[in-house]
């Protein structure tokens, strides 16, 4: 039982302490807040042209120019590590930084100046960014005042820094493509993936059953465990969801009306195939590398759909809008109230971004971490 739950504790690794020295160097700095012509150094990750992360990116140092006019200066706290940051470095993501560029589509940071013609931020706000690129993996960034987004300083800062791509991710499937009533099922598989652990969480939240697929592997039990405690309803191994064709209906279940997919192959094709007449499957994610396919009958008799979804070009159409502003509320709330938390993580110094860039690129599991840098 004491290995049971020490296997169960392993995917709980907010940290405490971490979080704790985090916010204390927060504070140190607000020391310099109210200082003019003070001058910044800045460490960041850097490449000058694409290819293998572990070659191209270079730890370097520059200076901070002052910001002008609606510009301000971000001191950037932390940053998650993405699977698209890892492909934007090799240039295979659909947005190209110009050269030389610095990595990082999200991070949460501190104003530590403002320009004369700031009117929306002030030093001592908390904020994330609001435009891709974003550059973040640096410690200083001189940044119009219109690409960021003020974020309430009562939320985590690793909930903060992650909020523009897993959780508003999730948030957007379960919206935009089908009305879910409270009771409705939602299947996915990567159900243990950072956007998955964000999908089971808002279904709990909003009175939705999750069904969640995952790989098999030796630790099941502590994962389904850590997924039941996040507010999963079911996990099952893509063995066992494809052997049990009756499993909505020996659970008392209606079959699913939206399946989420960011595996691909066989495991998309099992999910596609619980779906019920008119429903929809959106793809966010490719994993195997396999390409969704579909049988011919599921669209000409039970007239399923199938979506792509890309929060990045959601962002880029709803960028500022009434409806974004609607969705950060909403999620803000849920990680105020402790209904939305960050996935299992660890933070790693700046320093230390081969070891986070190599656990990311492990293609083997969706059973890691997330990788934040700490840029504080």
């Amino acid at each position: 039982m004491a290995v049971h739950m020490n296997k169960v504790m392993s995917w709980f690794v907010i940290s405490n302490v971490v979080n704790n020295n985090l916010l204390s160097k927060v504070v140190s700095a607000k020391v310099i807040h109210g200082t003019r012509n003070m001058s910044y150094t800045v460490r960041k990750l850097e490449f000058k042209e694409f290819g293998d992360p572990y070659k191209v990116l270079n730890l370097v140092e520059s200076k901070c120019e002052e910001p002008q006019n609606n510009q301000v200066v971000v001191k950037f706290l932390l940053a998650p590590v993405n699977p698209a940051d890892i492909n934007t470095i090799q240039g295979v993501y659909p947005i190209k930084p110009e050269l030389p560029g610095v990595p990082g589509a999200e991070a949460v940071g501190e104003i530590v100046a403002v320009g004369s013609q700031a009117k929306t931020l002030q030093v001592g706000d908390r904020v994330i960014c609001n435009t891709q690129p974003a550059s973040t993996w640096r410690t200083h960034a001189v940044v119009l005042e219109s690409d960021l987004l003020k974020v309430p300083k009562d939320i985590g800062l690793v909930e903060a820094a992650g909020a523009t791509s897993n959780p508003a991710t999730a948030y957007r499937m379960l919206k935009d493509f089908v009305t879910l009533a409270p009771g409705e099922v939602v299947v996915q598989n990567g159900g243990n993936s950072a956007v998955g652990q964000n999908v089971i969480q808002l279904a709990a939240a909003w009175g939705l059953v999750s069904v969640n697929v995952v790989r098999d592997r030796p630790d099941l039990p502590a994962l389904q465990s850590y997924l039941t405690q996040l507010g999963a309803h079911h996990v099952l191994t893509e063995g066992e969801f494809e052997k049990q064709r009756d499993f909505f209906e020996k659970n008392s279940l209606k079959k699913p009306q939206l399946a989420l997919n960011c595996v691909g192959g066989k495991s998309a094709l099992s999910i596609l195939r619980a779906l019920r007449n008119n429903g929809v499957m959106v793809t966010y994610g490719g994993m195997s590398r396999e390409p969704v396919t579909a049988p011919t009958s599921v669209f000409i008799f039970k007239d399923i759909s199938l979506h792509g979804f890309w929060m990045t070009r959601w962002h880029k159409s709803h960028r500022n809008t009434e409806v974004q502003k609607e969705m950060y509320k909403d999620l803000f709330d849920l990680m105020r109230q402790g209904k939305l938390k960050a996935p299992s993580h660890k933070i790693v110094p700046l320093d230390q971004y081969k070891d986070a860039i190599s656990n990311t690129m492990n293609v083997k599991g969706y059973a890691g971490f997330k990788y934040f840098l700490d840029l504080s």
